[in-house]
């Protein structure tokens, strides 16, 4: 069973896009959890690209009848976090970085409405590396007194099924992660 016994069934779901959380969505919903979803993604470039992601998020949290809360678009605090890992390669540690930036600010927001247990969807694309950021996840939510849902929404075929919502719903789909450095090696 997915859910906690302590009778709280909030969540806050971290999404990096709606493609990658439409089937998180669904599945925390039909574990029991009351979900919120957080897009909070510093590292997408350009704004235009931004944007385009929020809008396709938002279609699909009124789809699925959820909260969508939208975390400041600062790019800014990003590259300082950052700061120093520009040339590494994609699934290097600029790419643990900007985890650790986003996971960390969901846990900042789960303290402040009181919630819980928070978890990412970021884990469901098969170009990210679960145990990773498993761990990041879990060393965040130590260090917050909360608790990290280590879910791999990749099995039982939840990439397909993430893939066939958006399809369904016509949302916007991108064709790279989302940080400039990602878009000049596509």
């Amino acid at each position: 069973m997915l859910q906690e016994d302590n009778h709280d069934n909030r969540i806050i779901l971290h999404a990096c896009c709606a493609i990658c959380s439409g089937y998180p969505v669904s599945m925390l919903k039909d574990a029991g959890y009351t979900v919120s979803v957080y897009f909070y993604n510093p590292n997408i470039y350009p704004d235009t690209e931004y944007q385009k992601r929020l809008e396709a998020e938002k279609a699909l949290c009124s789809h699925f009848g959820v909260e969508l809360i939208e975390g400041e678009y600062n790019p800014e605090e990003y590259y300082n976090f950052v700061k120093g890992l520009e040339t590494e390669p994609e699934k290097g540690a600029r790419c643990d970085k900007c985890f650790e930036l986003r996971l960390r600010k969901t846990a900042e927001l789960c303290k402040q409405l009181n919630i819980k247990t928070f978890t990412t969807s970021i884990v469901i694309s098969p170009h990210k590396n679960f145990q990773k950021l498993s761990t990041i996840g879990q060393t965040i939510a130590k260090e917050y007194n909360l608790n990290y849902l280590d879910i791999d929404f990749k099995k039982k075929d939840g990439f397909l099924k993430t893939n066939k919502i958006s399809k369904e719903l016509n949302l916007y789909r991108q064709n790279y992660c989302g940080c400039k450095f990602a878009m000049r090696r596509t």
